[in-house]
């Protein structure tokens, strides 16, 4: 499975859209191991850009701090589950917590 992660200076960024790069981390989610990361610089942010985007890059889940209601709808459109209100900690701790069930998530801290 690929996980993506926003990321801005090297912590989960809060909002989507405005990050630097995303982590894209490839895990065995029966072992529950990491078993790659590379990083990726996202094109120019235009609504429904970064959701295909993504997609094209085989992602299958997305942590986020924040994101809008459409990013979820593309992303969904597209076989890609969500979880935002994720907190802002760096991208191996937030997906090995998410791997162990123990990722805390929270409100959405995004609001369009």
């Amino acid at each position: 499975m690929r996980i993506a992660v926003p990321v801005n200076q090297g912590k989960l960024s809060a909002h989507f859209g405005h990050c630097d790069h995303f982590a894209l981390i490839d895990v065995d989610t029966r072992e529950k191991t990491i078993l790659g990361q590379e990083s990726a610089t996202p094109p120019p942010h235009e609504p429904g850009v970064l959701p295909a985007w993504l997609a094209d890059l085989g992602v299958e889940l997305v942590l986020a701090g924040g994101m809008g209601g459409r990013a979820q709808q593309a992303l969904n459109a597209r076989n890609v589950q969500v979880l935002v209100g994720v907190p802002e900690l760096d991208p191996e701790t937030v997906v090995r917590a998410w791997l162990q069930g123990e990722l805390p998530s929270g409100l959405n801290s995004c609001d369009h």
